[in-house]
């Protein structure tokens, strides 16, 4: 309902993280993933490094009917018998099924990432970031044990930026464009952006999961409310420091 383009909370140190993680998204799916070799090429690809539940939950990597089943039938694609399936939940992270999956998601996390790696520091920011995106894998794994369709994307990390966001800055404001108002640019505040983004997210895990849908809503739901939490437990604020104290005024002599 609405694109966030921009949001007016300055951080206090550079964030090379996140532009580090935003890099590496970027240079994975032009260099390396094999989105313009066609449908078949890109499915083998996902095949090998995508995280897959069914994969999970038996430990072990899917086998010929398992292929066949998620595999359109023009292509023929071989198991892939020496995958690490669980590093797969890792690589994931960094495909992306095409150019509007990659651009929103890196949209996002160029406007709140900066801030939360700021609160986190550097090292606690990337531990933050791929723990949130595990979680987020794990919880959409639980009701689809045997589903063997590849889960990809940086959305149930950046869902957990969101949620840490959420909870140290409700009151920042965020510049949005409204597109049945013809992308007229409004300001909002955060609680409302990443509050109605999070609702929306809660609506579509039941439509997708009545319809089919390809999109992974359940891990974004399950991102935002780890990075929720993972923010409330390990105590990080998001309150603006403290301003510098006046320096103390003289006394004045006394005769």
């Amino acid at each position: 309902m609405v694109i966030p383009i921009s949001d007016a909370n300055p951080a206090r140190r550079v964030p090379w993280v996140n532009w580090l993680l935003i890099a590496l998204n970027v240079v994975v799916f032009v260099f390396v993933e094999p989105w313009s070799a066609g449908p078949c090429t890109q499915q083998e690809f996902f095949l090998t490094y995508a995280a897959i539940p069914a994969e999970l939950s038996q430990g072990a990597p899917l086998d010929s009917a398992q292929v066949e089943a998620t595999t359109p039938p023009v292509c023929d694609i071989d198991p892939v018998p020496t995958k690490p399936v669980y590093a797969a939940v890792l690589t994931a992270m960094f495909l992306h099924a095409g150019w509007l999956h990659l651009i929103g998601n890196m949209l996002y996390l160029w406007i709140f990432g900066n801030n939360v790696e700021d609160r986190y520091g550097h090292l606690g920011y990337l531990c933050f970031y791929l723990v949130s995106g595990a979680i987020a894998t794990v919880v959409f794994v639980l009701p689809n044990l045997s589903d063997p369709t590849t889960l990809v994307g940086a959305s149930g990390a950046i869902a957990g930026v969101l949620g840490s966001y959420f909870v140290m800055f409700p009151g920042a404001r965020v510049t949005v464009l409204v597109p049945f108002l013809f992308f007229l640019p409004i300001d909002l505040p955060a609680l409302l952006v990443l509050g109605l983004w999070f609702v929306l997210q809660l609506g579509e895990v039941r439509v997708a999961s009545m319809s089919g849908g390809g999109v992974a809503y359940l891990a974004h739901v399950a991102g935002f409310v780890a990075g929720m939490l993972l923010t409330l437990v390990v105590g990080v604020r998001g309150t603006p420091p403290a301003r510098r104290r006046p320096p103390p005024r003289r006394r004045r002599a006394r005769w």
